[in-house]
């Protein structure tokens, strides 16, 4: 059961068709580079955490949005995420890195309420859903990371052969995830 879920929580990040959030979490890092790797590994975790909290409190039937808003406010974050890059680039310091841990646990809240009426349809089928819940959130996990160090890969490649520089890269990837997020938000059910 716990293999399952693990590779369910995979699945859910690396479907390209819900590559919100992939978007999400490139915009999330897109200001760090490799040698920010544990700073990059707490904000994905943090993520995870919020995306987890509201996991569990659906499973247990104790939150419900309805999916419109949530469908709106996933592009949002990415938004808001990619907008902050423009603005502020890498923040630094230990007070700038809380806030944006404190950030990424929240728009997990948000993420983690896109996918959980679909999980809760599965673990209704289920006698224990602590092991599924456990093994879907580790998978979602590992899946971040799995992306993260792609995109981290590509960003260093083009760092040392393509010559990018680092605001150019901040500049050209949170454009993008602007850009995409702006596509999402008007693609919604809420306009």
């Amino acid at each position: 059961m716990f293999s399952t879920y693990f590779e369910l929580g995979i699945r859910h990040i690396a479907d390209i068709n819900a590559y919100d959030h992939m978007v999400f979490l490139l915009a999330l890092i897109a200001v760090y580079q490799l040698i920010d790797l544990k700073n990059i590994i707490l904000l994905v975790t943090a993520f995870t955490i919020g995306h987890t909290i509201t996991l569990v409190l659906a499973t247990l039937q104790l939150v419900r949005v309805e999916t419109q808003y949530i469908e709106f406010l996933i592009p949002l974050t990415i938004l808001f995420t990619a907008f902050t890059n423009l603005v502020q680039g890498r923040s630094s310091g230990k007070g700038a890195m809380i806030r944006k841990y404190f950030l990424a646990t929240f728009f997990g809240l948000i993420h983690g309420l896109g996918f959980s009426n679909y999980l809760q349809s599965l673990l209704s089928k289920e006698q224990d859903v602590i092991i599924p819940l456990l093994g879907f959130n580790l998978g979602v996990e590992f899946g971040q990371l799995v992306i993260v160090l792609i995109i981290l890969v590509i960003e260093t490649i083009s760092f040392q052969i393509l010559r990018f520089k680092h605001r150019d890269w901040i500049l050209v990837i949170s454009g993008i995830c602007l850009g995409i997020a702006l596509i999402l938000a008007k693609n919604t059910a809420f306009w």
